[in-house]
């Protein structure tokens, strides 16, 4: 087995049955705000002839910086077979099918698929409202040479299972920042040193969390940090170690991976890792390794050269930024409006009006009152202040996940007056009527499990009569549930259950109440 670094945290596989092209980005992304680093723009024609044509193509979950739609669409080819993460919704598929590939492979979270007569494949996928309803995976990959775990940024909760399909060689995982908390808030300096220096560490003792669970053989820092080149955010990029930014580089965690004793394996964009039949490493870098380290060791003039690079660039894409229009506040509250009635619980939750400052229009978003309105001063928990242009660019696209379309730029300032509130951003994050449903549904379980004797109710669904509840984690089975084939899942967790039995195939001591339609119940 053979692992190439595409940058950030794409991968290129190669295995005795075949190649595995993973979250190949190469387009900045968030309004420009994103760049890849170490840049991967100037990689050998012979491996992007190999990134673009693979045998399968993996892309972990919907962010930018792992779906780059624009790339994929000039340049991967369209047969590829693609693997698609068990999620609960088939907002990934729709995208990709939307892009041009149509050779889907539906995979099945956590479950083992032969891709050839040495190729198995698991992809495990992770579906906490934190992540939005498109959730966040994880690739096993495994072909009798050697076994590779693509963590990519999943934060998963099944740690054991990623570890569970044998002894793993190498670990590609994420340990930098990819969130805007807390750069973006406004802080006096001191607290904002204090809530950095917190949030790195807390990076790093979670990602090491992961790395002694799995146990591999070697650890690759992957899946960032980005590069920060539009001159407005370029202090967000850590050279010195004293910027307030939670973006620290591969060799910051290669310190920490070397202090418990771990192997990690410094990969920039072209690096080749091969896997030695006696349990070494080769590892191949695409240039001398004194010019890797200068990468680093000068990192700010490696930054400023890459930035000139891109200037005109930048310089472009803002004057294609849309202008204010005069019906913005309107359009807003006729697209909210709906969605806030049809979520009362996650309102709820929010429980105060967010002040959304877009350019000189205050917006007032009272979730207790289910309004979208004009803001008049009044009292507020939560505040937003982002440049015009920016909310009418995410507004035009329908963007449904204000998260990945907008707040990832870190083009903006946050102000809250107590704590993190996790309803408010699952509610930027679910800005359709699919995500939505799931969202309330998710709030409502949360609040109140036993839901009223909901669990005592029963629904029908394509001639089957089921219960309304998951005899798992009490999840709305009428929101969160489909049919698959002999299956019914409930695609909350991705539980399974035989609809003939109503046995359930991952606990021996969950059973589900199911029975044909005209079948009487049960006493």
């Amino acid at each position: 087995m053979r692992a190439t670094s595409i940058g950030h945290a794409g991968i290129l596989v190669d295995t005795v049955d075949g190649s595995i092209c993973c979250d190949p980005w190469f387009l900045p992304q968030f309004f420009g705000s994103w760049f890849v680093f170490p840049r991967n723009d100037q990689l050998s024609a012979e491996l992007m002839h190999r990134i673009c044509n693979p045998d399968y193509l993996y892309i972990s979950h919907i962010h930018a910086d792992h779906l780059d739609p624009e790339w994929l669409v000039a340049n991967m080819n369209k047969n590829t077979k693609v693997l698609i993460p068990g999620y609960p919704t088939r907002e990934l598929e729709r995208i990709l099918r939307g892009l041009g590939f149509n050779n889907i492979i539906r995979t099945v979270d956590r479950e083992e698929m032969a891709l050839g007569p040495n190729l198995r494949v698991t992809i495990h996928c992770e579906v906490s409202i934190t992540d939005g309803p498109g959730g966040d995976s994880a690739l096993v990959i495994s072909d009798g040479t050697a076994r590779l775990v693509n963590q990519n940024d999943c934060r998963t909760s099944h740690l054991e299972t990623l570890a569970a399909h044998g002894p793993v060689d190498l670990h590609w995982l994420q340990y930098s920042g990819a969130i805007w908390y807390p750069i973006v808030y406004e802080e006096t300096p001191e607290k904002m040193r204090e809530l950095v220096d917190a949030k790195v560490d807390a990076q790093f003792t979670r990602a090491m969390h992961y790395v002694k669970a799995i146990d591999s053989r070697a650890v690759v820092p992957s899946a960032g940090p980005p590069a920060f080149l539009d001159p407005d955010l370029f202090g967000v990029n850590i050279i010195t170690g004293d910027e307030l930014s939670i973006f620290p580089d591969q060799r910051a965690f290669m310190a920490r991976l070397q202090a418990d004793g771990r192997l990690g394996l410094l990969a920039i964009p072209g690096t080749e890792i091969e896997f030695g039949t006696g349990g070494e490493f080769t590892v191949t870098h695409p240039m001398p390794e004194a010019d890797v380290q200068a990468v680093f060791d000068n990192k700010e003039q490696y930054l400023r050269d890459y930035q000139a690079d891109y200037l005109p660039w930048l310089a472009d894409m803002k004057s294609k930024w849309l202008p204010a229009t005069p019906n913005l506040l309107q359009t807003l509250k006729g697209w909210w409006e709906p969605l806030m009635r049809m979520a009362p619980t996650l309102c709820n939750s929010i429980g105060a009006i967010c002040v959304f400052h877009a350019g000189d229009l205050a917006i007032a978003i009272d979730f207790p009152n289910r309004e979208v309105r004009e803001w008049k001063g009044e009292d507020h928990d939560f505040r937003f202040r982002v440049q015009r242009e920016l909310v009418e660019n995410v507004v035009a696209d329908r963007a449904n996940d204000w998260s990945n379309a907008l707040f990832l730029s870190c083009r903006f300032s946050a102000w809250r007056k107590g704590q993190y509130n996790e309803y408010l951003y699952n509610f930027f994050k679910s800005l359709d009527e699919e995500r939505m449903v799931r969202a309330e549904a998710e709030a409502l379980r949360k609040h109140d499990p036993d839901r009223d004797g909901l669990a005592e109710e029963e629904f029908e669904l394509d001639g089957w009569i089921i219960e309304r509840t998951c005899p798992h984690r009490q999840a709305d089975l009428k929101v969160f549930g489909e049919i698959d084939g002999d299956d019914f899942v409930c695609t909350l967790h991705g539980w399974r259950f035989d609809l003939g039995t109503g046995t359930c195939r991952n606990a021996a001591d969950h059973h589900l109440r199911v029975r044909r339609a005209g079948t009487p119940k049960p006493a």
